[in-house]
């Protein structure tokens, strides 16, 4: 048997034991779910200090939530001046974050999909000021665009264009490869790659790839295939997780100057069953901490640093598409394993922890008010 049927016959197995077992049933969970909110196919949220939440839209909306203590009592107002999406496929509103000095700035930044000349696409990543108003709503003022995928191409799969910030204030993007396989390997390209930047969207002078110039010295890392989770941990070491081709999901530390080794390395296969060398055949490449196959499809990550749930401080979440559910990932120094799967019945594009430490989900629902935002918080609490 291949290692890459016996990775599968093991995994089938452990789901089998998951779903037959101890995590996934409603009586075993540590924590209970109240629905929110309900909103059009979410993409990613953030909490504002004052504990109210901005949620975007696929379809390019962004929304803001005064929170009640359950769906009927939060109100929902809209954020005007959002930039024009090229909605379709994977494409549209993405990420929201707020700047690192939010408190005295303002400064929100925001990824989509933006449309490029004759039928191209690409993601960008623009910054604004947010200015609130007392009736619940606001709007964008001052946007500038920072950031694009170079190129844009054909196709509407594989943004990625998650956003985070650092301790030190640079901005990390990942830029998915857009289903063209070798730009993740192409110097020429910021496409397949982690990106950091300043704040401004200049470029860092001590990033890896500085000297070579132009898009390479935005790269802080390459070979990677649709990165949708970026988020540091409490030592300042950057994760992410990308969905695979057929099979083989990955977990990475992201780590500088390292190429990842997409599309020459994979422990999946393309989905027209052609096979793709696996990572251990290429030891040249930065091996995945944990490869999933059957995959779970994972959307956002956090790692948690609350107190609603101590004994999970310093883990890792990861909300599954395909798996529909809630992935709890325990890392141990560089190293990273998953320690318990929570089975949530819906698709899950978002996780988040709230200020107050509860875990926090948006649903990948569609149409106008498909996807519910459910907050988790200990039971009994």
């Amino acid at each position: 048997m291949t290692r890459k049927l016996l990775t599968l016959a093991c995994s089938t197995a452990l789901l089998a034991a998951l779903a037959a077992g101890c995590n996934a049933q409603d009586a075993s969970r540590p924590f209970q779910s109240t629905e929110m909110g309900r909103f059009g196919e979410p993409w990613a949220m953030t909490f504002l200090p004052d504990g109210r939440l901005l949620v975007s839209e696929k379809r390019g909306k962004l929304k803001l939530v005064s929170l009640g203590d359950a769906a009927a009592a939060s109100k929902v107002g809209e954020i005007s001046g959002v930039p024009a999406v090229a909605y379709g496929g994977q494409g549209g509103f993405g990420d929201v974050v707020l700047h690192p000095q939010f408190a005295s700035n303002q400064q929100v930044y925001l990824s989509y999909a933006e449309a490029g000349e004759g039928d191209t696409r690409g993601a960008a990543v623009a910054r604004a000021r947010l200015v609130l108003d007392d009736q619940g709503n606001g709007a964008l003022s001052g946007l500038e665009v920072i950031w694009r995928q170079v190129p844009k191409v054909t196709g509407e799969g594989h943004y990625g264009h998650r956003i985070a910030f650092g301790a030190d204030g640079k901005l990390w993007i990942s830029s998915s490869e857009r289903q063209k396989f070798t730009p993740a390997q192409d110097m020429q390209s910021n496409l397949g790659k982690i990106v950091r930047l300043n704040d401004d969207g200049s470029v860092p002078a001590d990033n890896p790839f500085a000297s070579q110039g132009g898009v390479a010295a935005q790269v802080w890392s390459l070979g990677h295939r649709n990165i949708l989770g970026l988020a540091f941990d409490a030592q300042g070491r950057l994760w992410e997780h990308e969905m695979g081709p057929k099979g083989g999901d990955e977990f990475n530390l992201v780590q500088r100057g390292k190429n990842y080794g997409y599309p020459i390395v994979s422990n999946g296969n393309h989905y027209d069953g052609r096979d793709i060398p696996d990572h251990a055949t290429r030891p040249e490449f930065e091996a995945p901490k944990i490869t999933w196959n059957p995959v779970i499809s994972p959307g956002g990550l956090i790692i948690y640093s609350g107190s609603a749930f101590p004994d999970w401080k310093g883990n890792a979440f990861v909300a599954g598409l395909s798996s529909e559910a809630l992935v709890r990932v325990q890392l141990d120094g560089d190293q990273a394993r998953e320690a318990e799967r929570f089975d949530m019945d819906e698709r899950l594009r978002e996780v988040e922890q709230g200020p107050d430490g509860n875990l926090w989900l948006l649903e990948d629902g569609k149409g106008n008010a498909g996807g519910r935002l459910l907050k988790l918080s200990p039971k009994g609490g």
